[in-house]
């Protein structure tokens, strides 16, 4: 089964731990000094934040993460189909997290990624080169989400 997830740029990790716990009725599944996630059944969702020097506040990106190969490759083959311009970023480590994934955006620029997590990492990660499918609050150093066209990864 498919679960959502949303990426949210914050100020304070602490606070907006805080915040989050209450809001959902849970502590995060993963807690680190700069980034926070929420694993729930109810509702379905992955949901993580992160402060990042330089990074934009609020939604960052959004995605469909998956529980098996056979569910990546159903989601990829919908992408696919979107018929826009795909990045199949592949093995990688992301948030604490080694996955593999791929990215789009709508047509508006909002971008989601579909990724299947493989297990964990103890770096946050790197940054996938997006300039294509970036949306306006893309960090230009958040790790796992998409960078403007004007601004270059200078990795975590």
């Amino acid at each position: 089964m498919k679960r959502f997830h949303v990426h949210v740029g914050v100020t304070d990790i602490d606070k907006s731990v805080a915040f989050y716990s209450s809001l959902f009725g849970a502590e995060p599944s993963v807690v680190k000094a700069d980034y926070a996630k929420w694993t729930l059944e109810d509702p379905r969702i992955n949901f993580a934040i992160s402060k990042r020097e330089g990074a934009a506040k609020g939604i960052e990106h959004v995605g469909l993460q998956v529980e098996d190969k056979a569910e990546l490759e159903e989601v990829y083959a919908r992408i696919k189909a979107a018929d826009r311009p795909v990045l199949e970023e592949g093995a990688t480590t992301c948030c604490y997290a080694q996955s593999e994934k791929s990215w789009i955006s709508d047509p508006d620029g909002v971008v989601w990624e579909a990724f299947l997590t493989e297990g964990e990492s103890t770096t946050y990660g790197g940054n996938p080169d997006l300039d294509r499918l970036a949306s306006a609050n893309a960090s230009p150093s958040a790790c796992c989400a998409p960078q403007p066209a004007q601004a270059k990864p200078s990795c975590c």
